[in-house]
């Protein structure tokens, strides 16, 4: 049994507002490939509204800014769903909706099973790998940390979620 979960968060910059025409083919999408999350091999959480997508919740200032914000059991699971399942094809075309990302705009972190993690909490982590690059505290894809070995009460900071970058494992994986 895992003591963590993966948590990520991946944001995006539309070209336009939510509602306007060139965004429908985009949100005409959310419904499918939302429950295709939802009963993937891994799945555990993802933010949403009462109207079942994250698309109305504001992280960010801009409001061209979306989030996407979500737990899954490991690195593959959410790989898997990202990449080789029919998101691949949204994913493909992004650039029909959003801007090209000028920086990091996806950051991955292990959490203890059982905690959601907080919009404040992914902004940071996103805010953290921007700033540091890859760490064990925020990673990527490309260059990803394994979860740790001790259960999540031996590895949680009391004091609060500390932001400092502990060393890398001496076996990191890439």
């Amino acid at each position: 049994m895992s003591h963590h979960h993966l948590a990520q968060i991946n944001i995006a910059r539309m070209i336009a507002l939510i509602d306007s025409p060139v965004m429908k083919s985009f949100v005409d999408q959310l419904p499918v490939i939302n429950a295709l999350a939802d009963s993937s091999p891994g799945f555990v959480w993802r933010l949403q509204t009462a109207e079942g997508d994250a698309t109305a919740i504001q992280a960010y200032d801009d409001p061209l800014i979306i989030v996407n914000l979500s737990v899954w059991e490991s690195i593959d699971a959410l790989r898997n769903f990202a990449y080789k399942s029919a998101h691949a094809g949204p994913l493909r075309d992004r650039l029909q909706w959003f801007e090209k990302p000028k920086e990091a705009h996806l950051a991955l972190w292990w959490i203890p099973a059982g905690h959601i993690p907080s919009v404040e909490e992914a902004r940071d982590r996103l805010a953290f790998r921007r700033a540091h690059g890859d760490t064990p505290v925020a990673f990527s894809f490309a260059n990803s940390y394994p979860a740790p070995e001790a259960p999540a009460s031996l590895t949680t900071n009391p004091s609060g979620p500390a932001m400092t970058c502990p060393p890398a494992p001496a076996n990191r994986s890439t």
